[in-house]
């Protein structure tokens, strides 16, 4: 049995639920994203509190800005999953993938893991929405009302096609052309101690989110930003 195990943004973000599912694995199968993968280390700390293995597997190269997405996407993800199941096949015991935030939101671990034709759980876990929303102490949703959460990809297309509640994710640093009226809630790094928070008017905010994003980059060598932008009344 595989375990798909969330560990929200950082090892104080495992539950109880994810403890017990590390328990009963036997060890960590994390993919490496070159030799200073900063999200690699967390995976580590997590597996040794847990007394597990980490069995590290080279990431497959993608294509950052394909002609085809859902084509380069697809290529990946076989290719991940040959790298894994090459990696499981050479081991006795039942291996837990460690994913970053929830496995349900933005990330390819049960996709991957499904393609792979291995029987599979998954444990759910604390998501970047969720903490960027605690983390302002705001609601992500106005009363009665739906949240869109989509990626910086879609994001231009998304506001014109009429969302005016919108989660981002994935994001290199959106531009947030077009939008100075509305009101921005930004966080990145959630969780770490690099973590940065900036919120206001997009117009009035602008170079302080520059600045932030630039800040949490140097400090911690890496940075992962998520945010909520709501139109105005």
């Amino acid at each position: 049995m595989v375990r798909i195990v969330g560990i929200g943004c950082g090892p104080q973000h495992v539950t109880p639920e994810a403890s017990a599912a590390l328990r009963a694995s036997a060890y960590v199968v994390a993919a490496r994203k070159g030799a200073d993968d900063p999200l690699l280390a967390v995976r580590r700390e997590v597996a040794a509190a847990h007394g597990l293995e980490v069995v590290e597997v080279d990431d497959p190269t993608r294509d950052r800005d394909p002609v085809d997405y859902g084509g380069a996407v697809r290529d990946w993800h076989a290719a991940r999953a040959a790298a894994w199941s090459s990696a499981i096949a050479a081991r006795a015991g039942d291996p837990a993938f460690l994913v970053w935030g929830d496995p349900a939101l933005y990330d390819s671990t049960i996709r991957v893991v499904t393609a792979t034709g291995l029987a599979y759980e998954v444990v759910a876990g604390i998501s970047a929405p969720q903490l960027l929303a605690a983390r302002h102490g705001i609601v992500l949703h106005e009363v009665g009302a739906p949240v869109h959460v989509t990626t910086e990809r879609r994001l231009a297309e998304d506001v014109a096609a009429g969302q005016t509640n919108v989660v981002v994710m994935l994001t290199s640093g959106a531009s947030l052309d077009g939008l100075d009226d509305w009101s921005i809630w930004w966080g990145a790094n959630l969780g770490a101690a690099s973590e940065r928070l900036v919120a206001g008017r997009v117009g009035d905010v602008r170079p302080a989110l520059a600045d932030a994003r630039a800040a949490a980059r140097a400090e911690a060598d890496w940075v992962m930003d998520v945010f909520l932008l709501r139109a105005p009344r």
